[in-house]
This record gives C-alpha cells, structure tokens and sequence, in this order.
C-alpha cells in the first residue's frame, strides 16, 4: 500500500478488505462456516485449487485473511496463517516441518506447553529433542546433527526475559540447513522482527498483545508463502486448529491501537523494573530494559524496545511468595500477558509446571521466579501497589524477606 511504511499506519490499514457493496469502515465479519458456489463448476474448480474463491472457513474466510494479511505486513514476512491458539501456531508450525527420524534443537527456557508439546509429544512420535542454552549462539552447532531438521526459540524467553542473538542465530541455521522459528508473543512486531535476521518462521500467541483485550485465544504464523501454504493445507486443514471469524474480527480491531499499546507498555515496565531493582526486598530483576541485564545491549538494534513483560527473585522462599502475591490488589493472579490490566504469576507452579523441578531449574527458571505482565495502568499506582505487598510480607515475618544490605552483611 503505498504512504504505509510506517507500523502504525499499517496496523491500521495493512490487508484491508473493501467493502464494495455497502463501504463499511470497519472489517466486515464474515460469520459463516461455508460458502456457496455459484454452479458446481465452481465448486470442483476451487477445491482443485484451478478457481479463487472460499470454500468453508476452516480451509480460509475474508476476515481471517485480513487479519493474516496485516500481521504478515507487519513482520515483513510474506504470508501468515490464522490458528486457534498460540499453541495451534507453535504446533503448527512444527508439525508441518518435521517428521519420524528428524532431529530438533529448543531453547531450555521456553513457555511450558510448548516445552510439553517438544519434550513429551513429538519424542512419541519418533522426533529426537536436544534442549540447548543458546546465549551463546556458537554452543548451538554443536548440537547439529545430520538429521536435525528445525531450530525452536523465544527472545525475550518466557519466563526469565533471557535475549538471544537473532542475527547469529539466523545465519547459523542457514549454514546448516536448518528451519528457524521464533516465537515472538512477547515483543510483536512494533518491537522486533525476527525475519529481518533470515528466521524463516515466527510464531504469535494472538491471544496477548496482538489483540490486547484478554477476550480473545487465538495464534499467527508468519513465513514465506510456500510455508504457509505448506501449513495451512497439511496441519491446519487434517487437524483443524484454524481461527474463528469472530476472534480474527477482535484481533483486527485490536491491532489498531498496537504500536500505542506497546509504548504505553514499555514505559510502565521500564518505571517498574527501576522501582523493582531498587527494591531491597528483591534480589533480582529481569528486564532487558535495565543497564544490569545482558541484553540490554540489543536494545536499539534487535530490539526496539524490552516490552511489558518483568520477571523477579524475591529474597524469599515458596510461601513468602504466595503471600506477596496473594497481597496484590491491581494485579490480577492470572496466566497470560498483553491485556490492559497488569497481571502476576508464579511460572514454576502455573505456567511453567510442565517442567520437572530440576529441568526449571536448569533453564534458569526458580522456584522464587515472579512473572508480571504490565498493563496501561499508571505506572505511579502499579508501583504502590507492588510496594505496599511488599512491606506487607516483610511486617509478616521479617526473615522471610532479609534486605540486601542484610545479606551482604
């Protein structure tokens, strides 16, 4: 489209549909699970793939296309396919891609169930696993064997906001081969763009920041049009995880404030993890937003900016850290991330559970580990909010919350 290289202008206006007939402004929905045809023809024709045309809406629909339009746009990628879930997007995107006998590298630190989807699933099915710690992109080539097939990560990596080096990776799995997928949930395209470094895939949970209203599950995936043809006419079409209309329709209208939401976001988070840091109630802070974190350096070139997502230590044990967040009153208990509303976990015993203790651990994931998912509140509010739970909790029981002056003493 042309005057639309700019994000938030195509956020707006990337794969828009024109309603010729009636000139709705908004994206028509188009709630409908099949298509008619105008003879049988025409329906042969567009099940031979020889005619243009929707068929039934889990093969394709006009709004979903949209909305798969506007992201692939905003990942500068070529195409993109619509799924039911993120998960449906990571599933996706690996079953399409691997098959009985293939070989695969992960991240060690990756959502949970997408850690059970690899480690559990695939293996039953004849795929071998290697998790990796790729904070050194040259440790990965060790790894690589004449069968690995697909290389699977997430920068920034939930839950412990590690950044890995998608540059090196990239041309690394171009050097061997290797199909490279990237889960981008947590930054979106307004921060980063995985395909600028040669990723031949990138992955979205829809359900977070892409549609930002916590009312929708939804998944994107994003690659070359072969792939996602490849994907949609294998896994998405036999298995079924496709979009529904109406989520797609959400997710629209939730693109459009997109780039706003994220600044917002980002400028929250960056107030909270200082506040956090400084905290002497915490004994570490993850956020690449800080001087202290090592990817910090990527930040202004990989990176536009570190997100809405913190994780922190609380110098604390299992229950201290119940009880701080059981103390929260604008944070929200819950899973997920990217709504308006700030919200606050445990990832070794909700989101991350599927990983044994010691493989937590291993992936740099502790049992102290808080995950906050920071909204469009004021920045001013969520800071006192998080300040008065934790004063609360150190009233409770001093020992569980030494200071850091203390512990260095």
């Amino acid at each position: 489209m042309e005057h639309s290289k700019h994000i938030e202008t195509q956020a707006i206006h990337a794969g828009r549909i024109n309603d010729e007939q009636f000139g709705s402004l908004a994206t028509p929905l188009y709630q409908t699970s099949t298509f008619m045809f105008d003879n049988a023809q025409q329906g042969a024709d567009r099940f031979a793939g020889d005619a243009e045309g929707y068929i039934y809406s889990r093969l394709g629909n006009p709004t979903t296309r949209q909305l798969e339009m506007r992201v692939a746009t905003l990942e500068k990628m070529e195409d993109a396919a619509a799924t039911a879930t993120g998960m449906g997007a990571v599933s996706g995107a690996l079953l399409a891609n691997l098959q009985c006998g293939d070989h695969m590298i992960a991240s060690k630190a990756i959502y949970g169930c997408s850690y059970a989807l690899i480690s559990h699933m695939l293996t039953r099915f004849g795929i071998e696993v290697s998790f990796v710690d790729m904070t050194e992109p040259s440790n990965i080539e060790s790894y690589v064997q004449s069968n690995t097939k697909l290389i699977f990560l997430e920068t920034p990596v939930n839950p412990n906001l590690v950044v890995f080096d998608l540059e090196a990776i990239g041309a690394m799995a171009k050097k061997h081969k290797l199909i490279s997928v990237v889960d981008n949930t947590f930054l979106t395209p307004v921060l980063q763009q995985p395909g600028k470094y040669g990723i031949d895939i990138v992955v979205h949970s829809a359900t977070k920041y892409l549609n930002g209203h916590g009312d929708v599950v939804a998944g994107i995936i994003c690659g070359t049009s072969e792939m996602i043809n490849n994907i949609k006419m294998t896994v998405l079409k036999d298995i079924g995880a496709t979009m529904s209309p109406h989520d797609a329709w959400l997710i629209i209208r939730g693109i459009k404030t997109l780039p706003v939401r994220m600044e917002r976001h980002c400028k929250n988070a960056q107030a909270i993890a200082e506040f956090l840091e400084g905290s002497p109630y915490v004994d570490k802070v993850h956020y690449p937003g800080l001087k202290s974190h090592e990817g910090n350096r990527f930040i202004g070139t990989q990176m536009q900016a570190a997100g809405g997502i913190i994780s922190f230590e609380l110098n604390t044990d299992l229950e201290g850290g119940a009880e701080f967040i059981n103390r929260m009153q604008l944070f929200s208990i819950a899973v997920s991330l990217g709504d308006a509303e700030s919200l606050i976990q445990h990832p070794a015993s909700m989101t991350h559970s599927p990983y044994t203790q010691e493989e937590r651990l291993d992936a740099g994931i502790s049992d102290s580990l808080i995950r906050i998912s920071v909204g469009l509140e004021n920045s001013d509010d969520l800071i006192a909010d998080l300040k008065q739970s934790l004063e609360k909790v150190q009233v409770l029981d001093n020992s569980l919350l030494p200071t850091k002056s203390q512990q260095v003493a």
